[in-house]
């Protein structure tokens, strides 16, 4: 942290040594001893919570570009059944029930994406959590 050497050490000690006199430097020492030890505890504590911040908002970053992509492949997704099911209904008087089924699966899965995207990301981690618990039994 500080580039002092031996010497300056040694000017500091006997300047401390003629001003304090040999009573109170051993104090005088240990208390900026435990002055010196508190702000480095408070600056390493400082240093975590940035570091913690800025590893939060990087991951929300993440989930913001990944929900993106996920919600504009299902746009296409859905998109593609539709014209599908529009070229159908060209041909035939009634979409298939199969077709209804598959608009009605599209329709829940981007429900949920959009309510999982609007949910904390505290709130998607319990709920990835729960399901994983669902798939694999004890």
């Amino acid at each position: 942290m500080f580039d002092i050497g031996f010497l300056e050490l040694l000017i500091i000690g006997v300047v401390g040594l003629l001003v304090l006199g040999p009573e109170r430097l051993p104090k005088a020492a240990r208390t900026v001893g435990l002055w010196i030890g508190k702000i480095k505890r408070t600056v390493s504590g400082m240093q975590r919570d940035i570091s913690a911040q800025l590893e939060a908002e990087e991951l929300r970053q993440k989930l913001d570009e990944q929900q993106k992509k996920l919600d504009a492949s299902l746009q296409k997704a859905k998109q593609g059944v539709e014209r599908y099911g529009d070229a159908d209904t060209a041909t035939q008087d009634k979409a298939s029930p199969q077709q209804a089924d598959d608009q009605a699966r599209l329709d829940d899965a981007l429900a949920k994406r959009r309510e999982e995207a609007s949910a904390t990301p505290e709130a998607q981690h319990e709920a990835s959590a729960t399901s994983d618990k669902d798939q694999h039994p004890r």
